[in-house]
């Protein structure tokens, strides 16, 4: 009878601290969310001003951010549409590239509409995220190196597809080419898009 006890003694004091433990984390977690959404948010802001220059757009660009659900091209995720004076200037395409040599490469890419024309002009490109061994694959980390710059201003177009055949710059290609046979001749497409959270 005593042991029993002892054990319901000892199974409420681990129960209050199991509750004293969960209530502060969650306090924590709340009281720090809007400061943790606000830090992404001007990281997010970062990316897209390094990958779209800041005199083509003076719309809230996190705001026109839409989720890419299509089935022919799991690698984008979400779009972003820059605009200066209600038109629309720019968009910026993150994408995963699931080829990297050590997991998933995460890649913003802005890209400039050329009107009818069947090309478009990447503004610039930044890996937001990759796995790649340190002093090998990390090349593509513009802390670690300016490669990634070398694709600013460059034009794609179908015509040209072949040149960007590297396994390393595949993603974009692709990006590239969803956005020049995909986007442009029906940018309608954007609107049916979910709003990221």
């Amino acid at each position: 009878m005593k042991l029993s006890k002892i054990s319901i003694r000892y199974a409420w004091i681990l129960a209050l601290v199991a509750f004293c433990c969960t209530t502060f984390s969650v306090s924590i977690s709340w009281f720090t969310k809007d400061k943790i959404d606000n830090a992404i948010a001007m990281q997010e802001r970062q990316f897209l001003n390094e990958v779209i220059p800041q005199n083509m757009i003076n719309n809230d660009i996190l705001a026109t951010c839409k989720k890419i659900q299509l089935a022919k091209y799991p690698f984008l995720n979400k779009i972003y549409i820059a605009k200066k004076d209600h038109k629309i200037t720019a968009y910026a395409i993150q994408s995963t590239a699931p080829d990297g040599y050590s997991g998933d490469i995460v890649l913003l890419q802005g890209f400039e509409p050329n009107g009818l024309e069947v090309s478009s002009k990447i503004l610039g490109v930044r890996i937001l995220q990759h796995n790649e061994t340190p002093g090998l694959g990390d090349k593509i980390d513009i802390r670690i190196s300016d490669w990634v710059l070398s694709f600013n201003n460059k034009k794609f177009t179908l015509d040209n597809e072949n040149k960007w055949k590297v396994k390393k710059v595949n993603n974009i290609r692709q990006s590239a080419k969803w956005f020049i046979t995909q986007l442009k001749p029906q940018s309608k497409v954007i609107q049916s898009f979910p709003d990221c959270d």
